[in-house]
């Protein structure tokens, strides 16, 4: 697992870029990390329901909310499981 993770970090790079570049974000808690991992996936298991309810249904016009809800699940486990704290600090703001 040690070894996977500078690679997933290279892999990674453009999401986590966004959130790392600049200063120490000083409002870092332990508990954002958790809940952002949560919340990331709360929105893939939402994406997989939205994407199986679509499909089911034949309203391939449904595929539009199941992007966008995997879009943010990826972003938010990302930078969760793989970004520094100032990148966890950085997406809940300055609280």
């Amino acid at each position: 697992m040690a070894t996977m993770k500078p690679l997933l970090r290279k892999l990674f790079w453009p999401i986590l870029s966004h959130f790392e570049k600049g200063e120490e974000a000083p409002h870092y808690k332990a508990s954002q990390r958790i809940i952002l991992n949560v919340v990331g996936g709360l929105f893939l298991f939402l994406s997989l329901a939205s994407g199986i309810a679509s499909i089911y249904a034949s309203q391939f016009d449904a595929l539009i909310p199941v992007v966008v809800f995997f879009v943010v699940s990826l972003v938010l486990l990302v930078v969760g499981s793989l970004g520094t704290d100032a990148a966890v600090a950085r997406i809940w703001g300055n609280r």
